[in-house]
C-alpha cells in the first residue's frame, strides 16, 4: 500500500507538469507570437554550438524589442525574448545534460518560463486594444 502511494506521488508532478506544458503550448499557438524567433535544440550540433545560438538570439530579441517608454510594455517586451532564451537553454541541457536535478529544473524553466511567455504576450495584446 504504501509502495503504491510513493509511486502516485512520484508520477503525479510529473503527469501535471506535462499537462501544463501541452496547455501551455496550445494556448501560446492560439495567441501567436510576436517574432520570428527560431531555434532547434537538436544533437546535430554541440552542446556548446546551441548555447551560444540560444544566447545570441536571446540577445538580437531583447536588443530588438520595440520600446515605448512605457515601463510595464518595454519589461515585457523585453522579458520575452530572455524567457524563451532560458526555455532554449534549458532544451539544450534535456538533451545534452546528465544531472537528473538539473534536468528536472531544466523541464521546471521550459513549463513555468513558457507559462509567463504567454502572460506577457497576452499582457501586450491587452494593453495593445484598449
Amino acid at each position: 500500500m504504501f509502495k503504491k502511494e510513493e509511486h502516485t506521488n512520484e508520477v503525479r508532478p510529473r503527469l501535471c507538469a506535462l499537462l501544463l506544458a501541452t496547455i501551455l503550448l496550445i494556448i501560446s499557438a492560439s495567441i501567436g507570437s510576436t517574432s520570428s524567433y527560431s531555434f532547434s535544440a537538436s544533437t546535430e550540433k554541440s552542446f556548446h554550438q546551441l548555447m551560444n545560438e540560444a544566447m545570441t538570439l536571446m540577445d538580437q530579441g531583447m536588443k530588438n524589442a520595440p520600446m515605448t517608454g512605457d515601463p510595464d510594455h518595454d519589461f515585457a517586451t523585453m522579458m520575452i525574448p530572455h524567457h524563451q532564451g532560458a526555455v532554449d537553454m534549458a532544451k539544450v541541457e534535456l538533451i545534452y545534460g546528465k544531472d537528473p536535478v538539473l534536468r528536472r529544473l531544466a523541464q521546471e524553466i521550459i513549463v513555468t518560463q513558457q507559462q509567463e511567455i504567454v502572460v506577457m504576450n497576452a499582457r501586450l495584446k491587452q494593453v495593445k486594444n484598449q
